[in-house]
């Protein structure tokens, strides 16, 4: 699948509804909040939506987005306790991933009650 077909699949898979099933608490949506409300995170986070779900390896993520290793590594401790991303182990290498189900619970939560329950 080239690159433009596969943002429009997980655009339609992921982006265009959002189901919350309630199970979220308010803490569980603050930590996540927390952890995308710094800038070389939230970074990190829409490459890694941006990558799909194969993910990329985080030498990678570093060189892209241009923050040093050692700080990399912080982040993406953060966005991992959030729940936000999934690492994988691939031979030496870990691999991170967007957590989509978490980002899709998080942006239902946050519109659970959008448009006083009307389809918009």
């Amino acid at each position: 699948m080239v690159k433009e077909e596969r943002i429009k699949f997980f655009c339609l898979r992921f982006a265009t509804h959002f189901e919350y099933s309630g199970n979220m608490e308010t803490e569980d949506i603050v930590i996540s909040l927390t952890a995308l409300a710094q800038p070389s995170r939230l970074a990190v986070f829409r490459l890694l939506v941006q990558a799909g779900e194969e993910g990329m390896p985080a030498g990678k993520i570093a060189e892209a987005l241009e923050i040093p290793p050692s700080s990399l590594s912080f982040h993406l401790k953060e966005l991992n306790y959030a729940g936000l991303i999934k690492p994988k182990q691939e031979g030496r290498f870990v691999i991170y991933s967007a957590n989509y189900e978490r980002m899709n619970a998080v942006i239902g939560y946050l519109t659970e009650n959008c448009c006083n329950g009307k389809p918009c």
